[in-house]
């Protein structure tokens, strides 16, 4: 029995969240959405694809910045309203030149930069 994208539990945009971790280390690397479409393209390609609220069109990671996200494997979360890809991440995963999106951390009440840019990335 195949799967099937339209089973998912999107949001009202017709998105769901879809976090994408390191799959040899298991670093979170960063959350995007996608659509059924997105979820389709991604498992089509091996490469991963996700909705870009703000163009409105399809972004697959590492498309223009050579940063790709390869899909090794998709998992679906128990309520069906959340995916985890795990990935090999060439690269940063983070538009501001860093390994991960979560490079702030909240210590003691206050927010400390945990993570340095990539160099010669």
């Amino acid at each position: 029995m195949g799967f099937d994208p339209d089973t998912l539990v999107y949001d009202a945009n017709g998105l769901i969240p879809c976090i994408a971790q390191e799959a040899e280390t298991g670093e979170v690397l960063m959350m995007a959405w996608m659509n059924a479409d997105a979820v389709a393209r991604t498992l089509e390609s091996g490469r991963v694809t996700y909705w870009s609220r703000s163009r409105s069109s399809f972004w697959v990671k590492g498309e223009s910045s050579g940063h790709v996200q390869a899909l090794v494997e998709l998992r679906v979360d128990c309520d069906r309203d959340c995916l985890l890809a795990l990935v090999r991440q060439t690269g940063p995963a983070c538009h501001t030149n860093r390994r991960s999106c979560f490079y702030t951390a909240l210590r003691d009440g206050d927010e400390v930069e945990i993570m340095a840019p990539m160099t010669g990335a």
